[in-house]
């Protein structure tokens, strides 16, 4: 539940960490926030980081695809649509991970009733959308800009299957090297664009705050609590943060920063994930093997 909380939140503090901060901004602070207390978290248990040059090549695409590209597309996305809708169409990454498992693993062959899941997810996809309404232009654009981040997660998930998860790196380890190439893939660019949105705009209290609990909750202690749920509960138990996530982000969303919930959009929520439900046998042992290097959202 703590878990499901950190990351349900992350999208109502991306929303007002963006009244300061640009969207690469608030990608790039989130990251190096989450390395730094990751970093702490490792010498405290006395983990060593990963040295081996090819692992290391592995580990900064996973945190070009789970950190850095979608981290920023997210806050792009999010200065056009709410973070109910953020947070429900990231409730698709189980949707997305198993598809392009299917594409890209041809050991993996689906079978009728995953497909059918796949197509009834996607349609509530569609119905969270409301595709039969007309939107200025930049609702549109901030929910494919949404949708492709979490198309990234699900490019990444086989990839991480494929190349890391055979070499058995210790998940903390691995999770603070990642969270830390993201921040420095994101280095240069946010020094080019910037971070803040503008020079002369001072941050209040609360988008300091915002900034602070993405960083360092969302993107650093949620490693932790999520490595600790898989080593004392099991990788199902953990997997069962997918369906509270989403929940979560539309209760703040309401409550905090007073953003309407329509009937489409709980009703396209609700089938997504009952759909990830029915998947769970399929779903959930993959993302759980590689929940190591799981940045949700």
């Amino acid at each position: 539940m703590a878990l499901a909380l950190i990351w349900g939140c992350s999208f109502w503090w991306v929303r007002v960490s963006l009244g300061w901060l640009s969207p690469i901004g608030v990608a790039f602070v989130r990251l190096l926030l989450g390395s730094v207390v990751l970093m702490f978290a490792s010498a405290v248990a006395r983990v060593g980081l990963i040295r081996h040059r090819r692992t290391i090549v592995h580990v900064a695409v996973v945190a070009l695809l789970l950190n850095a590209l979608p981290f920023s597309l997210f806050a792009f996305g999010q200065r056009n649509v709410t973070s109910v809708t953020a947070g429900v169409v990231n409730a698709t990454t189980p949707l997305f991970a198993l598809l392009f498992g299917y594409l890209v693993l041809p050991q993996e062959r689906p079978n009728r009733r995953q497909i059918s899941g796949l197509l009834t997810g996607f349609a509530g996809v569609l119905v969270v959308l409301g595709v039969w309404r007309t939107a200025p232009a930049g609702t549109w654009g901030g929910i494919v800009l949404c949708l492709l981040a979490v198309s990234c997660y699900g490019v990444a998930f086989p990839y991480a299957r494929r190349y890391i998860a055979p070499i058995g790196i210790q998940p903390l380890s691995l999770a603070t090297v990642q969270v830390l190439m993201g921040a420095l893939l994101l280095l240069p660019v946010a020094a080019v664009s910037g971070i803040t949105k503008d020079s002369g705009i001072s941050p209040d209290a609360g988008e300091i705050a915002a900034i602070l609990l993405l960083g360092c909750l969302g993107s650093g202690l949620a490693y932790v609590l999520n490595f600790t749920i898989i080593e004392r509960a099991g990788s199902t138990t953990a997997s069962a943060v997918t369906y509270i996530t989403p929940v979560v982000a539309i209760i703040v969303g309401i409550s905090f920063l007073g953003e309407a919930l329509s009937w489409n959009q709980l009703l396209g929520a609700v089938v997504i994930i009952a759909v990830v439900a029915r998947t769970k046998r399929d779903v959930a042992p993959r993302i759980s093997r590689d929940q190591t290097v799981q940045p949700v959202p």
